[in-house]
């Protein structure tokens, strides 16, 4: 097919400045300066090559991995247990025997913190979905209500927000732990809850109570957006109901903000559980917390200063790894940063 041919099938007879060298080929420099499109790539295998990028939130990721592995495999390789009293070891510093040294009855402080891990990390993990699932649910229905009923919860979620949270926490833990342990002992159907105790129980319950309302503002804003595209109209024109339209539509497409706020609701509920430990109110004894740990340490900071480091080293690269990577997940999981 000649020139002209071409010019008359593509009707560019018109324009004059078409020459011959036009319907040459490109030459390889040519070739190299058009941008060719990159592969399809998903969401979520998108959001993951972001998140590897980023070092720091690596660096936090393998370190939770390995504080997981300390948690949960180290107990299991350490010939003492957490209770265990050791007589003629009392305080003894670290050495090979014991390297976190032992407290004052003589327990091995590097099974302790392990098992201190374990709990705190129980906790938050545990802690942090019941604010999830609560904190989820309720901001939904709020945002997708809208009217009168999303500004009644809303106010309820003010409420709750203006509240001193750790007064509450406390009050709340110390009027509920007591009748809690009574009905745990008492009946057969919550007994596997004994090995956890009332403390641990306790802090999960307070926490369902109060600690959602983050969780459900950031889902509620989430869902305004949404309620409005295209393709929640179509679902409504459909027939969907609210409770579909919430489950298979609205929070599958805040699952991105719904960990992120997991991740950073982690470290909250660690150093909350600390923090009533410390003050003698969280995990009941002779069970270990990072907090009961350093509570323990406090005593005798002067003279064995160990037994406060090691639990307090722990919980600070918990808190920190944990923040880090909620960071770094954050950045990889929002699609406006994307390069």
């Amino acid at each position: 097919m000649d020139k002209q041919s071409i010019l008359r099938k593509l009707n560019l007879n018109s324009l004059p400045d078409l020459s011959e060298q036009d319907f040459e080929p490109a030459s390889a420099a040519e070739k190299e300066q058009i941008t060719t499109m990159a592969e399809a790539v998903s969401y979520w295998k998108d959001a993951w090559r972001r998140l590897k990028k980023n070092k720091i939130a690596m660096i936090a990721l393998v370190i939770i991995g390995c504080l997981l592995i300390f948690a949960i495999i180290g107990p299991y390789l350490s010939p003492y247990t957490y209770s265990q009293q050791i007589r003629g070891d009392e305080n003894m510093f670290p050495c090979m025997k014991h390297p976190f040294g032992t407290d004052k009855l003589g327990r091995d402080l590097l099974v302790r913190t392990m098992i201190g891990t374990r709990i705190s990390l129980l906790i938050g993990i545990v802690s942090a979905v019941i604010v999830l699932v609560i904190g989820a649910v309720y901001g939904a229905v709020s945002g997708l209500a809208g009217g009168m009923t999303d500004n009644i919860m809303m106010r309820i979620v003010d409420i709750l927000n203006a509240l001193p949270t750790i007064l509450m926490v406390i009050a709340i833990k110390m009027v509920i732990e007591e009748p809690l342990n009574t009905l745990i002992n008492s009946s057969e159907i919550f007994k596997p809850l004994q090995a956890l105790g009332s403390g641990i129980i306790a802090i999960f319950i307070v926490y369902g109570l109060l600690y959602w309302v983050g969780a459900a503002r950031i889902i509620r804003g989430q869902v305004l957006q949404l309620k409005e595209m295209e393709y929640i109209n179509a679902a409504i024109a459909l027939g969907s109901n609210k409770n579909r339209l919430i489950m298979k539509h609205l929070l599958p497409n805040c699952v991105g903000q719904l960990i992120v706020t997991t991740m950073l609701q982690i470290p909250s509920a660690i150093f909350t559980e600390a923090f009533l430990s410390f003050l003698g109110i969280g995990v009941s004894m002779p069970m270990a917390s990072l907090g009961s740990l350093c509570s323990d340490g406090l005593n005798g900071i002067i003279s064995y200063p160990y037994r406060e480091i090691f639990p307090a080293v722990v919980i600070s690269i918990i808190i920190l790894a944990f923040n880090l990577f909620g960071d770094g997940l954050r950045d990889a999981l929002d699609p406006r940063l994307k390069k």
